[in-house]
C-alpha cells in the first residue's frame, strides 16, 4: 500500500532550497543526530525516512529528509518546456555526479510526489521574500505536484519577542499568498524552537490531511504531546527538588565567643566581611548549591535528549545571600544599640525567616526605630527558637533560585540539536522579564511553597513543583502565543 493510502501512517516530507537547514531541523524534531550537517550545498543527496513518533496498533508518523532543490531556474525552464512537467522530470535519468543540482532536485520531487501527505517547506526567514526568487520557482514545482504545503520559517536567530516573529511571519505569508498549495506558514527555527511550537506544527499538519488520515494523526499527536508533557513534568520535578533542597540546607558555624558575636553583628550591620567561621560555613553551603545547580541542569539536558554538560555556576555576592540562624545575644544587641544606632538602623533582618540577612532580606529599620535592640533579640529568638548557630540561604535568594531554574529550563527546552552539544548561554532579556512578571503575579503562592519546602521536604517539594509548573506554563504561553488562543498556556493547567 502506498504511504498516501495507508490510514495508519502520516508522512511528512521536509524540503527546501539547498543549504537552508533541513537536516538541522530534522535532527531537532527527531531528537537524534541523523544525516550530515554542513554549511555547503547538497549535503543531503538522497531522501531518508525516519520515524518521528509511534502509537498503538502500528500507527506512525514518518519524516523524510530530502535533498534540497538545486538550480531552480534551470529546472523550472525545462519543466515549462514539457507538456507534463512532473511526469517528464520523473522519467529523466540525471547524472548524479555530472549534474548534481538537477539530480538532487529530482530526488526531492520523487519523494514528495510518491510519499508525502504534507510537505514541510523551509525558508530562510532572514531573506527578503521578494529577493528570494528561487522560492517562487520551487513553489511552482510544488503546485504541479499538488500536495499541501506548510511553510516553516527557519534561521530566525536567537529567541526574541513574539511580535518580531509575527512580523516576519506576516511578511512571508503575504509573499506566499499566490500559491494555493500553501496552507499555513509557521515560525520554527531549527536552533531555537520549543516543543510548544512543535505541537502547533502538528496541529497545522492535521488540518492538511484527508479524512482517512485524521484518526491516526489524532492518536500520533496525542502521543507526541504526552511525551513532551512527561519531559516537562520531569523537568519541573528536578528543578523543584533542587530548590527545595536549597531551602532546607544549612551549615553549622563553629563556636564563637562574645567578641566574635559582636564582630559578626557589626560586620553584618555595616556590610563588611563575616567571621572566619561564618565565611567557611557560607563557602560550604555555596559549594553544595553550585553542585546541585550543575547536577539539575545536566538532568534537564538528559531529559531533553541532548548532549553536553552544564557549566559550573560561579556564585557571586555570597555574603548578600546568606541568612544566619543564631540566637542573638540580647546583651550584645543592647550594647550595639547604645553606641551604633545609625548602624542598627541599616541592619537587614527577616524575622519571618528567623535570621539576620546580609543584603537579601526585608529592611526593618522602622521596626528597630520603635523597639530596642534587646527587644529585637527577643523577637528573633521567639520566631526561631534557635540554639545553635548555623547559616542557610536567605528567602530572597530562594526566589532568585526559582527565577534561575525557570531560565535554565527555557534555555534547555529551546535548544535545537543542530547546535551540537548543549552549552550554557546568556538568556534573552525578555525571557527574564516574562519570568519576573509571572513570579510577581504568583508571589504569594511561591512564598508559601518556599516556606513549606523549608519546613517539610517532600510536601514542600510537591507544592513547589506545582508552582514551578504553573509559572513555566504562563511564561511559555506568553513567549509562544497561539493565534486565536491568546494567553492560553502551551501545556495543560
Amino acid at each position: 500500500m502506498k504511504p498516501a493510502e495507508d490510514p495508519g501512517t502520516v508522512t511528512l516530507s521536509l524540503i527546501s532550497h539547498t543549504n537552508v537547514g533541513k537536516t538541522t531541523l530534522a535532527r531537532t524534531l527527531l531528537r537524534q543526530d541523523i544525516g550530515e550537517v554542513a554549511d555547503a550545498a547538497h549535503v543531503t543527496e538522497v531522501s531518508e525516512a525516519h520515524v518521528m513518533i509511534e502509537a498503538g496498533d502500528g500507527l506512525r508518523m514518518m519524516l523524510w529528509d530530502t535533498p534540497g532543490f538545486g538550480d531552480s531556474a534551470q529546472l523550472l525552464k525545462r519543466l515549462r518546456a514539457s507538456g507534463s512537467p512532473i511526469g517528464w522530470l520523473l522519467s529523466q535519468v540525471w547524472d548524479r555526479f555530472r549534474d548534481r543540482p538537477l539530480w538532487c532536485s529530482q530526488q526531492a520531487v520523487k519523494n514528495v510526489q510518491a510519499d508525502a501527505d504534507v510537505v514541510l517547506y523551509l525558508v530562510n526567514a532572514t531573506e527578503d521574500p521578494a529577493a528570494a526568487a528561487y522560492v517562487g520557482m520551487e513553489m511552482q514545482i510544488l503546485e504541479w505536484i499538488g500536495k499541501p504545503v506548510v511553510v516553516l520559517l527557519n534561521q530566525l536567530g536567537p529567541p526574541r519577542e513574539a511580535a518580531r516573529d509575527a512580523a516576519d511571519l506576516a511578511r512571508w505569508s503575504e509573499a506566499l499568498k499566490p500559491f494555493t498549495v500553501v496552507r499555513e506558514s509557521l515560525g520554527l527555527d531549527a536552533f531555537a524552537r520549543c516543543w510548544v511550537q512543535e505541537e502547533v506544527l502538528l496541529d497545522a499538519v492535521g488540518r492538511c490531511l484527508p479524512a482517512h488520515k485524521q484518526p491516526a494523526h489524532a492518536a500520533l499527536t496525542a502521543a507526541w504531546k504526552a511525551r513532551n508533557l512527561e519531559v516537562f513534568e520531569a523537568s519541573m520535578q528536578v528543578l523543584a527538588g533542587q530548590v527545595a533542597a536549597a531551602a532546607r540546607d544549612q551549615e553549622p558555624v563553629p563556636g564563637e565567643d562574645w567578641s566574635d558575636k559582636l564582630r559578626g553583628l557589626v560586620a553584618g550591620a555595616l556590610g563588611r566581611e563575616s567571621s572566619p567561621g561564618r565565611k567557611r560555613a557560607m563557602g560550604a553551603l555555596a559549594m553544595r548549591l553550585d553542585a546541585a545547580i550543575v547536577e539539575s541542569t545536566n538532568e534537564l539536558i538528559r531529559l531533553h535528549s541532548l548532549e553536553g554538560a552544564a557549566t559550573s555556576v560561579i556564585l557571586e555576592r555570597l555574603r548578600e545571600n546568606f541568612a544566619v540562624e543564631k540566637p542573638v545575644d540580647a546583651g550584645v544587641a543592647a550594647l550595639l544599640g547604645g553606641f551604633a544606632t545609625g548602624a542598627l538602623a541599616g541592619l537587614k533582618a527577616d524575622l519571618a525567616a528567623g535570621g539576620l540577612t546580609f543584603g537579601g532580606g526585608a529592611l526593618v529599620g522602622g521596626l528597630l526605630g520603635a523597639a530596642s535592640a534587646a527587644g529585637l533579640a527577643k523577637g528573633y529568638n521567639l520566631v526561631r527558637g534557635a540554639e545553635h548557630p548555623a547559616v542557610r540561604w536567605a528567602p530572597e535568594l530562594l526566589t532568585d533560585l526559582v527565577r534561575g531554574a525557570l531560565l535554565r529550563y527555557l534555555a534547555v527546552a529551546h535548544f535545537g540539536r543542530g547546535r551540537g552539544p548543549w552549552q550554557q548561554s546568556e538568556a534573552p532579556r525578555f525571557w527574564q522579564e516574562e519570568i519576573e512578571a509571572a513570579v510577581g503575579e504568583r508571589r504569594a503562592r511561591l512564598d508559601a511553597a518556599l516556606r513549606r519546602a523549608r519546613e517539610d521536604g517532600s510536601d514542600g517539594a510537591r507544592m513547589l513543583q506545582a508552582v514551578l509548573a504553573d509559572l513555566a506554563q504562563v511564561v511559555l504561553a506568553r513567549l509562544h502565543p497561539v493565534p486565536g488562543r491568546a494567553g492560553e498556556p502551551g501545556v495543560p493547567g
